[in-house]
This record gives C-alpha cells, sequence and structure tokens, in this order.
C-alpha cells in the first residue's frame, strides 16, 4: 500500500500555517500543498528573510504574540486567498531544560507569550473566517508534554497543557458553526529545536547526540522515532474531509512511545 499523500484531497482548500517557514511547518506546508491545498506561511520576519525557507503560495510577517501582527497577517492572507478554511497553528517555542530551581520566570513569560497565547490569538482571530467560510479545521501543535510530563521540562510541559486545555473548549465552543479543532501530540522528532537541545545538554555533561537519539528511538513500540513527514501527514488527516466526525481530539505522532 502506498503511504503517499493523495493528490487532490485537499483540492480547493485554503490553509494558513504559523510557524510555517521551517522545520514542521513547513514539513506540514509541504505535505498540504501534495494534498492539493493552497497555503500561506505566516512567520516572523527574520525567519522568512533566512534563505532556503518555504513560503507556499504566499507569506506574510507575523509575530503570534502580538495581536495586532496576526490581525494584520491574516487580512493580507485572506485578501490573497480570498478566505482560509483551514489552519494549522504550528507557531511555538522550544526552552531549554531547566531544574525547578533553575527556572528563568522571563523566558517562562516569553515562552507562554507564544505557545499559548499565540494559540489563542490564532484562535481568536481566525475564527470569523472560518465561520464566514461555513466551516473547516483547526490543528493545533500540542506534544506529548501535553499528556505526560518529563524532568526539566517544566516550562515546555505546562504550554502544552495548556494547549490541550484551549482545544477541548474551543472544539465545544466552534463545534456549533462547523469547525473542527484538533491537536497534534508529536513526539521526539530529530527536528533542529530538539538536536540543537541535545547538543546543549551534551555541552553539560550529557549523552552525545547519536546516543541520545538512539535511547529514545529504544523506548518506542516501532524502535524508532516519528518523523517530521508523519507529523505532517496525520495533520493532512485532521485538515480533510477524512476526519470528519472527529473533534476536540489530541492525535499522537510517536512511534507509540505513550500507551
Amino acid at each position: 500500500m502506498s503511504d503517499t499523500i493523495p493528490t487532490g484531497l485537499l483540492d480547493g482548500r485554503r490553509v494558513v500555517v504559523t510557524g510555517g517557514s521551517r522545520g514542521l511547518g513547513a514539513a506540514i506546508g509541504q505535505a498540504l500543498v501534495a494534498a492539493g491545498a493552497r497555503v500561506v506561511v505566516l512567520d516572523l520576519a527574520q525567519a522568512l528573510e533566512m534563505p532556503g525557507v518555504w513560503t507556499g503560495s504566499g507569506a506574510f510577517p507575523c509575530d503570534v504574540a502580538d495581536e495586532a501582527s496576526v490581525e494584520s497577517a491574516l487580512q493580507q492572507t485572506t485578501a490573497l486567498l480570498d478566505g482560509i478554511d483551514g489552519v494549522v497553528a504550528n507557531a511555538g517555542l522550544v526552552p531549554p531544560w531547566r531544574e525547578t530551581e533553575g527556572l528563568d520566570l522571563d523566558e517562562w513569560d516569553r515562552v507562554f507569550a507564544v505557545n499559548v497565547r499565540g494559540i489563542a490569538v490564532t484562535l481568536k482571530h481566525t475564527t470569523p473566517h472560518l465561520k464566514k467560510a461555513g466551516g473547516g479545521s483547526i490543528v493545533l501543535m500540542a506534544s506529548i508534554n501535553g499528556v505526560v510530563s518529563h524532568p526539566r521540562q517544566m516550562l515546555y510541559t505546562a504550554t502544552k497543557h495548556a494547549v490541550v486545555g484551549i482545544l477541548k473548549a474551543a472544539a465545544l465552543d466552534l463545534g456549533p458553526h462547523g469547525i473542527r479543532v484538533n491537536a497534534l501530540a508529536p513526539g521526539p522528532i530529530a527536528t533542529d529545536a530538539l538536536v540543537s537541545r541535545i547538543d546543549r545538554r551534551a555541552e553539560e555533561g550529557g549523552p552525545a547526540r547519536a546516543d541520545a537519539l538512539a535511547a529514545l528511538a529504544a523506548q518506542t513500540p516501532l524502535g524508532r522515532i516519528a518523523l517530521a513527514e508523519e507529523v505532517a501527514k496525520a495533520a493532512v488527516f485532521l485538515t480533510s474531509g477524512l476526519s470528519s466526525g472527529i473533534t476536540g481530539r489530541v492525535l499522537p505522532v510517536d512511534a507509540g512511545l505513550i500507551p
């Protein structure tokens, strides 16, 4: 059986992806395009200016922690696409590991502003466009840390638990309008963000990159960590009509790491 994305699955869909210039966001955007969607990427201006950045059908600078920035970017997006009927709220920060007594509360506020407030602002300002379109799909980026906790990851865990709470409330609010809201919960994915965290930990005396990734893989039933492309396929599924009866759910993409 082919594991490629069905061409035409999302024909006619207009989707905005926040944090879509690189990493998981770019992988998701590319998969949506492969399925037939028109995709606009919203990301920080400096991220969009980097060489080799993927920008989809269009790209606009946006800081999801700034409500006015989100409003402006969405106005440009809806003018370009003549509306939207899909949203992937992917923008987020992955802070370094810290012990409880080593928490940096300025960092705490910055990460919450993006990972939690940014999700709320994105929902607030995309909902009217989805209602105008007669419904649609919203996919939030959670994490397995939205379901379980890990040592030295209090801040990240707190933000992703908050995303799951937002998901459940938004699904109840928006369901009557034909808008489905779900979340992805990736396990460890070898993105630049995860690899850089592992490398920083190695510099502090932790395991080397290869050993750390091998240890993560050994914990999963599949004997490997999930891939960015697999997270992207799950996003396509949740955006498409194949998931028309699913809302308010968290879909793990973790190679079975969470029982």
